[in-house]
Order: C-alpha cells, then structure tokens, then sequence
C-alpha cells in the first residue's frame, strides 16, 4: 500500500478521522491530507479492504491504553511507552528477558482495575520441542512452560515472578479481567498418551500474586498440532465467560463458564467455520463481540486439505492467506457474515491480533505475515472504524440472503 498526498476542496466539512473529528473548516481552503490507499497491491500479493488504513508503527503488540491515553507496549527489552500512538517510544524499562522476542500470542499484559501491571507469557528460556514421531508422544524434556510476574507500581519494580503451568505450552490468545475482579488466561497444554493439545484457563483472584488451573478441556486427537489448541475468550454480557478453541474439525469449538474461569462444563461445535489456525476474540466496549480468523477454505474456492500425518490424524485445511472478520451483537449467539479484510496470495496472514485504542477505533494484525509461505516477511498492521466495518458485514450479509 502507498501513502499519496491528494489535494481536498473543502468547505464546512467536518472529516471523521482514526484520532477524532477534524473542525468544521468555515472558509475554502486546499488542504493536502495524506491518505492511505487500500486495495490490490498486485506487485506484493496483497489485498486490504478499502475500510483499513495503515498504520504507522513497527510492532504488532500485545499492546495497553494507559490511564492518560497513551500507549504501552512490551517486549524482550522491556516496557516502553508511546505518546503518537507507536510512531515513537521511550526507552525499555526492564521486566524480564524470558520473552520470546519474534514469536506471535506468547506473552500478554493487562492492568488490573486496582492498578497492578501482570504479565502472563511462554517462557523462552527453557524452551525445547522434542516430539518422537513413530510413538506419537513429546518426548522427555519437551518443555514450554507459562510464567506471570507483576507490578505494583506501574511497571518500574516487578514482583512474583512465578511458573503457573508446566510442560509444554503454546501460543494463546486469551488475557482478560472479569466483571469480579478475576484475571483469566486461557491456553493450550500438551498431553501424553496419546500425544495431543487440550485446552484450560488460569485463574488468579488476587491479581497475579497467585494462580491455578482450571479443568482441562479434551477433544481428543493425536498427533503434535492435534487436539484443542490456542484458545481465545471473552466475557459475555450475563457474567459467562465463551472460549473459542481452535481445532482440525473445520471449526472452532466453543466452552463456557459459569464461574470466571475455574470451570469449563459446557463445550461442543460452534457454527463459526475454521481452518486448523487461531482467531482472536474481543468484546469492545459498545457491547459487540468481535472476531477475526481464517476461514475453512478462500473465498469462493475448495477446502485445501492436507493428509493425516505425525502432526495430525485427520485432514484438516490450513488456509492462512486471507484474514475474515464478524461481529456479533447477541453474545455469540448469530454472527454476521465474514468478510476478507486482508489477503496475501501464496502467502500467509494469521495468528490475529484485535486492539481497541479507543472505543470504536479497532487495530487488526497478523503476527505471521509472509509474502510466500513462511518467507520474505511482510507486516499487517491495520486500523479501521467499527461502525463501518459493522456497515460492510451487515451488507455483506444482506447481499448474500437468500
């Protein structure tokens, strides 16, 4: 996508931007506005929906609003803090160098109500995936442990740091704090026997000075990428807690809980189509759920399936080159119609990230990104209206009536 100048003519106009609403202009006057043109970039592979713009920042979070409006974002080097909205930062104020400094949903960060800074993240230190392919079975020493450590005052001492789930752990899409109080984390866990992912949520009621682990969720399966994996949840509007599992069964699962977390006693199929990748959950603060994902197959063409392998004892589809977005405005219950909002042929864009910066001002991600498969890396990082989005998906769905 290209930034061009354009010359407006403009006379008592008011333009709804991503960082407000420009004043009314009382007299005729040329203003040159640079604007970012989404569509086909044939020359790339791209396409963005005309809906999005880009944005100009060098990271893909996890990021925080912070009580004065800026922007807080982490890494391995440490907390850092933008006043332009991530065009420029601070210096890293240090936390821990356990973070995995490339990989995509393996730490998050949340400030509770009461003040306190916690983050959850996959520690990297001790990192290692040993799987032993004819038994079907990690093998000794597969390690990817779940650590939390915290702050009191505001990120410049760090307390508790803390092991909260052992054995090998992968990437996760869920960090929030409930209606009560509770900080929920929910993640993917690698089981033996035979070898596959399930699913659970950590709990903490004292904010992130102690933890522990729900019941695991069991789809079974068998194989390294089989099973229940990178859960991402939101709380929906009567105190339910809805947890969104990616599977190889051609669409998320979904559980819910009653109790913020510490059960999970009701699970099954959703109607939401899925390819074997994640999707990042949000509840924004008009009350709407919303969701971004890839879907089972491309727009208008067959599932790509690939066969049962030591990875995965079905066939499931791994498209990843189009990114699909829905709302819903009943607690999960309907969803609007997808829609792509992102597309790189041959390539990939998955593994979503959802921030909203503002109420209403949605900032969409992909933390893999690729011109080809997995090479020649190339970002998505996409900010857009959700009243507009909201506009497209619902004519998106009337167009698509019957």
């Amino acid at each position: 996508m290209n930034c061009q100048k354009k010359q407006f003519l403009l006379t008592n106009l008011t333009i709804t931007t991503f960082c407000g609403r420009i004043p009314i202009i009382s007299f005729l006057t040329m203003v040159s506005l640079c604007v970012t043109l989404a569509g086909p970039a044939a020359d790339e592979g791209r396409w963005v929906h005309p809906l999005c713009q880009s944005l100009a920042i060098d990271r893909s979070g996890p990021f925080l609003t912070m009580s004065d409006g800026g922007l807080m974002g982490l890494s391995t080097k440490g907390l850092r803090i933008s006043k332009d909205d991530g065009k420029t930062w601070s210096e890293p104020q240090p936390v821990c160098q356990d973070i995995h400094p490339t990989e995509p949903a393996s730490f998050y960060l949340l400030q509770t109500t009461r003040g306190a800074l916690v983050v959850v993240y996959l520690n990297a230190a001790t990192q290692k995936f040993a799987w032993d392919d004819k038994a079907g079975e990690p093998k000794e020493g597969c390690c990817l442990e779940i650590w939390a450590i915290r702050s009191l005052d505001g990120g410049k001492t760090w307390i508790d740091r803390q092991r909260i789930l052992d054995g090998y752990n992968a990437n996760f899409f869920g960090f929030i704090q409930t209606r009560s109080g509770k900080l929920v984390a929910t993640v993917e866990h690698l089981a033996t026997n035979p070898g596959r992912h399930v699913v659970c949520s950590l709990l903490s009621e004292d904010d992130g000075k102690t933890w522990r682990r729900s019941n695991l969720i069991d789809l079974g399966g068998r194989g390294h990428h089989d099973g229940a994996t990178e859960p991402t949840v939101a709380q929906l509007s009567d105190g339910r807690l809805l947890m969104l599992i990616r599977t190889n069964l051609d669409r998320f699962w979904q559980a819910f809980s009653e109790d913020d977390g510490r059960y999970w006693r009701s699970f099954g199929p959703s109607t939401i189509d899925a390819s074997s990748s994640p999707g990042h959950l949000l509840r924004l603060q008009s009350g709407r759920l919303v969701l971004l994902w890839n879907r089972l197959s491309p727009e208008g063409q067959p599932v790509p399936r690939s066969k049962p392998n030591v990875a995965h004892e079905v066939s499931p589809s791994w498209h990843r080159e189009e990114l699909s977005l829905a709302f819903s405005e009943d607690d999960a219950r309907t969803w609007t119609k997808p829609f792509v909002i992102a597309r790189q042929k041959k390539g990939q864009l998955s593994y979503p990230y959802l921030f909203e910066r503002r109420p209403g001002e949605l900032w969409l991600m992909a933390g893999f990104a690729f011109k080809q498969g997995w090479k020649e890396p190339f970002p998505l990082r996409l900010c857009a209206r959700e009243e507009e989005l909201l506009r497209e998906a619902k004519k998106t769905q009337a167009l698509s009536a019957p």
